[in-house]
């Protein structure tokens, strides 16, 4: 049994889906015409990780060699050489290109980094000219953070934000620049002179918030000092903008002025007090359906003007929201996104949520996720590929080309897009259309493989420009060889891919969920890598027990039994869940008696697991701990990471394939679903049949 558990974890690592490359597609084998790709139906796109931390990277102390304009494509692995001649040929625009003298030496046995075939990703870090050589060079640039807090909160939340932005002060590098805006003062010297807003209040009004100036305010302070430096705007914001440009509402259910405890101001929050004026309460989707959202349009042209901005800069903006209610990301979100920033919504700034979220942007070593600033990223394909665009935290830089395809889905119509901040974890999707050119190539033969190039160049951690190239290949079929077209592909990949295209395209109904958190929900999706993005579509499920060592199970009721442990991984959250025997005798306490030390290990195993999941994962994962028929009492505790709560946060993920409908038909020790759902079988014989009459 221990040994079992003790090898779970390896036995649970499987090879990187991703490779080296960082690059996984719907479609790894690609139909040569434009109507054998519509008959495939999902997209022929690629996620790629731009700068993907990869132990094989080749790290190169010297400048790119690139094709002549107007390809510029970098020299790559799959460029044929002419070693006598000195000569290489571009696999994308079969130009031929003469190396220079300092490569004078290279012959079929001495080859530079980036011609070995293993190599397809390489990264270019030329040393900093030195003094004799550039005597006005400038050292590398300090990365900048400027935090932009709000003091419109009870004296508790505040004592949270004090304490999380002194441990960030602390992991700072120390040639940082830190700047510190609050959003009713200027700037304010010392964290502990932070107070709360001391603007009085009317009894049943929201506090005046005038998050859209103080960011406006942070932008032009960047703008007028930093212009082009890697600088990030870090707000920290714990209510709606009630104020000034950004504005979402006017009224508010309670006063946030009145120094309450969290579960009273929880509480409070909980009452449905709303205004008289429709218009002036907080815009839900029924609202943004039926266009009753006065302030909405407003907000949401405000903060696209911000994030041209702030593009225009090469700043980036961080929104860590922490409030039981919303607090504007819908309207928001455009600033984030295209920025490249982070975003986390948690409940208060003292939960783990915003704690263990906000330490992670600072943490160096392993833990680090790799903050980089000043990101552009340049794609270069065959001749029969053209672009459609990219959904992703990116913003078009409008260099349209050749290359540039009619059909336009998110940042299109250009081959290249700015990214202000990018990290180890951020994801874009490039969709592409085929589109093949009247002559094969040069010979007259069709070219069986195609190409695509990533280039990315940006600014690294330590103030190092860096450009990372990454160069794929994939191989062309015929549409009558469905055989390999279907071994080609990746139903993880297009499952995501569908999944942002469709997000991106309409407006779905929305259930169980605020414009801000579907705002979060999607911005995450858009920017994660597909296997964290599958698990967001599809949550995991691993089952523990004496009987076998960890187990897949199925995400459904049945699943549950009174002698295993579940572990629910859903993304945003991790559910350790515990059958109602093994919850007893934990209670018990055998797992502190030496005879039962199989117990133990059992209990462990979960946590340990559990651990790894948010240890490797942004934003932090809320941790919850539950037993089978658990109690229906809440318990609140902010400051802990674990929260012994109803089992609903795993009942609400599973298949009700038993219902209180069918409770004479379950197994002993498992568990019911009180709903009126449909079953995932009853569902799909229905559309088994709606398919059949159509």
């Amino acid at each position: 049994m221990a040994e079992d558990l003790a090898g779970a974890g390896a036995a649970a690592a499987a090879p990187d889906p991703d490779g080296p490359d960082g690059v996984r597609m719907t479609w790894n084998n690609w139909p040569r015409s434009k109507l054998e790709a519509s008959k495939c139906v999902v997209p022929v796109a690629a996620s790629i990780a731009p700068i993907r931390a990869s132990p094989s990277l080749l790290v190169l102390p010297y400048n790119p060699l690139r094709c002549k304009p107007p390809c510029s494509a970098v020299l790559n692995p799959f460029a044929r050489v002419d070693f006598a001649a000195k000569i290489w040929i571009c696999p994308f625009c079969f130009s031929r290109n003469h190396f220079p003298p300092h490569y004078a030496a290279i012959s079929e046995a001495v080859v530079p980094g980036e011609l070995y075939p293993q190599c397809t990703t390489v990264e270019y870090a030329p040393p900093p000219l030195d003094h004799y050589s550039a005597p006005s060079s400038p050292p590398p640039l300090p990365p900048v953070f400027l935090f932009v807090i709000d003091t419109c909160l009870i004296e508790e939340e505040m004592g949270f934000v004090k304490s999380a932005m002194r441990r960030a002060i602390g992991m700072l590098p120390e040639h940082a620049l830190v700047g510190l805006v609050t959003f009713v003062s200027a700037m304010v010297p010392l964290l502990d002179e932070l107070q709360t807003d001391q603007w009085p209040v009317e009894a049943g009004n929201r506090a005046l918030r005038c998050t859209g100036v103080a960011l406006n305010v942070a932008s032009g302070l960047l703008g007028a000092c930093m212009p082009g430096t890697g600088a990030r705007i870090v707000a920290l914001v714990g209510g709606p903008c009630t104020q000034g440009p950004g504005m979402i509402m006017i009224h508010s259910r309670i006063s946030s002025q009145k120094c309450l405890s969290r579960a009273e101001y929880m509480l409070q929050n909980c009452i449905p007090i709303v205004s008289k004026d429709f218009s002036e309460s907080v815009r839900s989707h029924k609202d943004l359906d039926k266009d009753a959202v006065p302030h909405f349009h407003k907000a949401v042209k405000f903060y696209d003007n911000l994030a041209k901005q702030l593009v225009n800069q090469g700043h980036v903006l961080d929104l860590f929201a922490s409030a039981v209610d919303q607090v504007g990301l819908a309207e928001m979100k455009v600033a984030v996104e295209r920025t490249g920033g982070l975003v986390v919504l948690a409940e208060s700034f003292g939960h783990s949520v915003f704690k263990d979220s906000f330490k992670r942007i600072f943490e160096d070593g392993e833990q680090s996720l790799g903050l980089s600033f000043n990101g552009t990223l340049e794609i270069n394909c065959s001749k029969d590929i053209k672009i459609q665009g990219v959904i992703g935290p990116c913003t078009s830089l409008e260099k349209k080309g050749a290359l540039c395809a009619d059909t336009i889905v998110g940042q299109g119509n250009t081959t290249s897009w700015k990214m202000c901040g990018l990290d180890r974890t951020t994801c874009l999707t490039v969709f592409f259309e085929i589109s093949p050119s009247e002559r094969p190539n040069q010979s007259g033969i069709p070219n069986p493989q195609l190409y695509i190039q990533f280039l990315t160049n940006y600014q690294s951690p330590e103030g190092q420009m860096r450009l990372r190239v990454t160069t794929v290949t994939r191989r062309w079929v015929d549409g009558s060889c469905s055989e390999e077209l279907v071994e080609g592909f990746d139903q993880e990949t297009a499952a995501v891919v569908f999944a942002r295209y469709v997000s991106l395209k309409m407006e779905m109904e929305v259930i169980n969920n605020s414009p801000d958190e579907t705002a979060y929900f999607r911005m995450l999706l858009n920017r994660e890598s597909i296997s964290n993005s599958v698990v967001m579509i599809q949550p995991s499920l691993l089952s523990y027990s004496f009987n076998s060592p960890p187990s897949p199970a199925l995400l459904d009721v049945a699943s549950i039994s009174a002698d295993c442990i579940l572990l629910l991984d859903a993304y945003f959250s991790v559910v350790i869940f515990h059958g109602m025997t093994i919850a007893q005798w934990r209670n018990m306490g055998y797992q502190n008696q030496p005879e039962h030390q199989a117990f133990a290990q059992l209990l462990q195993a979960p946590q340990d697991d559990a651990q790894m999941i948010i240890k490797n994962r942004f934003p932090v994962p809320r941790l919850v701990i539950c037993d089978q028929h658990g109690s229906q009492d809440i318990i609140i505790a902010c400051d802990l990471v674990t929260n012994y709560v109803d089992a609903r946060f795993l009942l609400a993920k599973l298949n009700p394939s038993a219902t209180y409908n069918s409770a004479h038909e379950v197994a002993p020790g498992s568990d019911v679903i009180f709903t009126n759902d449909v079953s995932l079988q009853i569902f799909c014989e229905h559309l088994q049949r709606l398919a059949v009459q159509s």
